[in-house]
């Protein structure tokens, strides 16, 4: 079930045939008047005590109330990190790594109820205004440019959506394949893909290092071109495909590939709470929504709206926030100091510090926005292997220097040529 399809959390919970509204005792304590951005919002939800706890009665009906995001316990870096991602997708993307059942998955579920809007294709092959204002009616479709002729939006204002990829999809599920209603009309049209629903959307990907070596391939074009193109028999298509890449991985069923992990801006480790207290509230929050989904989902409805205003302001602000040379200089100190060759480390590091800063209302990056992110895009960047490698041909680099000076100690000097002997002429009696 889509955002789209699910009732609004503004709107108020039907009530349950026992007359229960759904509504947690402790959502009457409302919102602190001094929460200033999505960092303080966090914290004073985290340390909230829940409430009592009631039973749902049965409605018949199978509905699905995604965990509140927000009444996850613990865990900062992690919600911290799919915020960010939230409101800046240049971060490249977010891999959630850690044991299994630390909510990871639960976590990236949760995002549902907080994705902004954006300006979203009603093409079949996500035709944009932009893309006739950079290219011409040529980079459009036939029916688009006619529509964009005619002075009709190409696109509508729609709230992104959470796509998921089954970690059993065929290559022809995650691109596109024939359409079979239209092969038996005799037609040949390519029926669109998973990337391509994902475009200007979250694409999820569980368990991300057990996917199948083509799908990853696939996956990997697609995020490096913004686009991709199927070709089934004589038919052709080309779809856009700008997506934010969220994936999660247990290290102890496999390792990930290093180039899908390079794809992944921030890298968040998951672990399981430490204190005896948060544990004890994590298990008291499960059990209720294991109860009673309706009552969790109604106990934090303020915190969720007031969580999504924030995250659209700071999307709003997002290309006001400027990087100073000063503040740059520390990244790249940082990047330099720890070793890491990709360039796509201080692309991660800076957008996830203008995305910080924009989520704190703030129009200038700070050094501690870059130290706080600096864990979660730096990490993970250096290769064992890589090191190795440019070691030893540094090692046959020094052998080689050496090897053409001293062949040119010892050269000799070219020989002059012999000069020619002058012989006498001697005249004839």
């Amino acid at each position: 079930m889509t955002a789209a399809d699910r009732p609004d959390p503004a709107l108020p919970l039907p009530p349950t045939p026992d007359g229960d509204p759904g509504v947690a005792p402790s959502a009457s304590e409302g919102i602190p008047s001094n929460i200033r951005s999505i960092k303080d919002l966090i914290d004073r939800v985290t340390g909230r005590h829940f409430g009592p706890l009631s039973t749902q009665g049965d409605s018949g009906l199978a509905e699905q109330w995604p965990y509140p995001f927000l009444a996850l316990v613990g865990q900062w870096e992690m919600k911290l990190g799919l915020l960010l991602a939230l409101i800046n997708p240049a971060v490249g993307g977010v891999l959630l790594i850690g044991p299994r059942g630390t909510g990871k998955t639960t976590a990236v579920r949760s995002l549902i109820d907080l994705l902004p809007s954006v300006n979203q294709s009603k093409c079949h092959f996500g035709c944009l205004e932009e893309d006739v204002e950079v290219g011409g009616l040529d980079a459009v479709c036939p029916e688009c440019a006619e529509k964009y002729g005619r002075g009709e939006p190409l696109s509508a204002l729609r709230a992104v959506r959470l796509v998921e990829l089954p970690l059993n999809a065929r290559l022809d599920d995650v691109v596109g394949s024939v359409d079979e209603r239209a092969a038996v009309h005799q037609r040949m049209r390519i029926r669109r893909g998973i990337l391509s629903h994902a475009d200007r959307n979250l694409l999820y990907v569980d368990e991300v290092n057990l996917l199948a070596d083509e799908v990853v391939d696939a996956i990997l074009d697609a995020a490096a071109q913004g686009a991709y193109t199927v070709r089934r028999a004589a038919v052709t298509a080309t779809y856009r495909s700008r997506f934010t890449l969220i994936g999660t991985m247990n290290p102890e069923e496999g390792r990930l590939r290093p180039q899908i992990l390079d794809r992944f801006g921030l890298r968040l480790l998951v672990r399981g709470l430490e204190n005896a207290d948060e544990r004890l509230e994590a298990y008291r929050r499960a059990r209720a929504y294991i109860t009673n989904p309706k009552q969790v989902v109604a106990g934090f409805v303020e915190e969720t709206l007031l969580a999504r205003d924030e995250i659209e302001s700071a999307r709003a602000l997002l290309p006001q926030v400027q990087l100073p040379d000063d503040v740059a200089q520390i990244g790249l100190k940082l990047v330099q100091g720890l070793g890491i060759d990709s360039l796509r480390a201080e692309i991660t590091l800076f957008e996830a510090a203008r995305a910080l800063a924009a989520a704190a209302g703030r129009t200038e990056v700070t050094e501690d926005d870059i130290r706080q992110v600096t864990p979660m895009a730096l990490r993970l960047r250096r290769s064992a292997y890589m090191d190795q490698y440019f070691d030893d041909q540094e090692r046959e680099e020094n052998e080689i220097a050496s090897a053409l000076g001293a062949a040119k100690g010892k050269a000799k000097p070219a020989a002059k040529p012999a000069a020619k002997k002058k012989t006498k002429k001697v005249a004839k009696k």
